[in-house]
């Protein structure tokens, strides 16, 4: 393993205590794709990575930028060492409908806009500005609810609060889901110009042409193991396929 590139490092991971174990390492600028037919342990595998689901065996270790390892054993603890992950179903696990395009942006960075103890709306606006001009956001004023928002806009918002917390890793579960394709096309963009600064991006896609076109790797998942590893002139969808059915030998 790189000490300096690598981002996040998996040791004997175990999706099921019954299943072999996973070593893999994700390294700092590289977008991996998870794939696999439907209940087949790739989204448990990227659940694990967020600290959402606990391993059956084996270790998640994130590596910061001055070459520190902290271990993720859960949630909170992988938030705060620099690991964010967009779930796949905004409605259920994303938005909060109740509240404003702001207040859903600022969910996980609320301390980010205090001032001497109280919460600055300036500072919190200009936060929210910056990732509504990156991620070309499209929404009437700030302080409306969320659920004005079209589909697609409201995944930016989730992006954003997501990328708010400045992470190194970017854990994505099917992050184009249901979004148009405008704003595919704009977050196809923006994946690429993160791991061209140097953060780690992990895809789940429930789509092979979207892991073809993004991905520098993929890693198929079959029956709850790692069936392969596929680069460079291996990714291509017949493989991928072949795989996911074992057929793949």
């Amino acid at each position: 393993m790189n000490a300096v590139r690598d981002k996040l490092i998996v040791e004997g991971l175990r999706l099921r205590t019954d299943r072999q174990a996973i070593d893999e390492s994700i390294g700092a600028g590289e977008i991996v794709g998870l794939a696999g037919l439907d209940g087949n342990g790739q989204e448990r595998f990227l659940e694990m990575l967020a600290g959402l689901v606990a391993p059956a065996g084996g270790s998640i270790g994130y590596r910061d930028d001055v070459g520190r390892t902290h271990a993720i054993n859960s949630f909170r603890r992988a938030v705060s060492h620099g690991v964010a992950y967009l779930p796949r179903d905004r409605r259920a696990s994303g938005i909060f409908p109740a509240l404003s395009i702001l207040d859903n942006f600022a969910m996980a960075t609320v301390t980010r806009d205090c001032v001497a103890g109280l919460i600055s709306y300036r500072r919190r606006r200009e936060r929210y500005d910056h990732y509504r001009e990156r991620l070309s956001i499209v929404a009437p004023h700030p302080r409306e609810p969320i659920t004005t928002l079209s589909g697609g806009n409201q995944q930016k918002v989730l992006l954003a609060r997501a990328l708010a917390l400045q992470p190194g890793v970017l854990l994505l579960n099917d992050p184009t889901r249901g979004v148009d394709i405008a704003t595919r096309k704009i977050l196809y963009e923006v994946f690429r110009e993160l791991s061209n600064e140097g953060m780690a991006l992990v895809i789940l896609s429930t789509e092979i042409e979207e892991s073809l076109h993004l991905c520098d790797r993929v890693l198929v998942f079959r029956d709850f193991e790692l069936a392969s590893r596929l680069s460079g002139e291996e990714m291509s969808a017949d493989r991928i396929i072949a795989t996911m059915f074992g057929r793949d030998s």
